[in-house]
């Protein structure tokens, strides 16, 4: 039995290797994608990136996040379109149905790596983008939670927090210079980092129109999650499409409160980055209430 599992797992990755040097040597005649879920990270983008494939005008990536424009740059631009519908295939279901075909990825570094904005600009001036935002105080701490499960974290949340600064500031620095560096500790320590929103969408703002993002809150998102779609579905110009079901992605299970003392402390970190933020969405998200 075991032996027959190995032969299984061994034949399973002899194909999936195959049809990837396939899409690969096919990526000039492979489409780009028509909308990018770039973040928050731990804001629902799974769920919603999973919701969204289910729609038959939408045809999902080969992998929901690609990375490509953070981690994977230097493979190029035929690497990428390797993960997308053949264009044959999208005009023949243009031609022989009543639906077009889009497609998508998501990819939550996408929204804090420092030189993504402007190279997506460049490959995808017309690209849609889909932006979660979730509660800043209750990102930082699910997202120490997803180091801490993923082992890159040791530290308790209180001093991991912290010490954030100095554990990530010179790994930063280098991304900054180098856009292709790739760090251990960046983002995955980036804590209260990841949460400063505003800092994130004005590097975004400069290169994209205000009516090509769409801002999402994620408690919307969590509590309505038809509407929200509802609302992805016209900025991507399909029709609605109601879900029978909404299973839960990456959802956190098992995790602590937060102390009640370090979350004042990070409703007053955070409170000043809230206030710039709701004054560049015109929109009071509600978090400091």
């Amino acid at each position: 039995m075991k032996l027959l599992r190995e032969i299984l797992r061994t034949f399973k990755s002899v194909i999936r290797n195959i049809l990837f040097r396939f899409r690969l040597t096919t990526g000039k005649l492979r489409v780009l994608p028509d909308f990018l879920i770039i973040g928050a990270q731990k804001a629902g983008t799974t769920s919603l990136y999973n919701y969204l494939e289910k729609h038959p005008y939408i045809w999902s990536a080969y992998s929901k996040e690609v990375n490509f424009f953070d981690l994977n740059y230097t493979k190029g631009i035929n690497w990428y379109k390797s993960f997308f519908p053949s264009k044959l295939l999208k005009f023949l279901i243009n031609i022989f149905t009543d639906r077009k075909l889009i497609t998508g990825e998501g990819s939550t570094y996408y929204l804090l790596h420092p030189h993504v904005a402007k190279r997506v600009y460049n490959h995808l001036p017309n690209v849609k983008i889909i932006v979660l935002l979730r509660n800043p105080i209750y990102r930082t701490f699910s997202g120490y939670h997803h180091s801490v499960n993923t082992g890159l974290e040791y530290l308790p949340f209180n001093e991991a927090i912290k010490r954030e600064e100095e554990r990530i500031s010179q790994e930063f620095e280098k991304i900054k210079k180098n856009g292709n560096y790739k760090s251990k500790l960046f983002p995955g320590l980036a804590y209260k980092t990841r949460s400063i929103y505003v800092n994130q969408l004005r590097s975004w703002f400069e290169y994209f129109p205000r009516n090509q993002i769409l801002i999402i809150k994620s408690e919307d998102f969590f509590r309505d999650p038809q509407a929200t779609l509802n609302r992805v579905y016209q900025f991507l110009d399909i029709p609605k499409w109601e879900l029978k079901e909404f299973k839960k992605f990456m959802a956190e299970t098992g995790q602590k409160k937060i102390d009640e003392e370090i979350k004042t402390y990070l409703s007053k970190y955070f409170h000043p980055y809230n206030k710039e933020l709701y004054d560049l969405l015109k929109n009071d998200l509600g978090w400091d209430n």
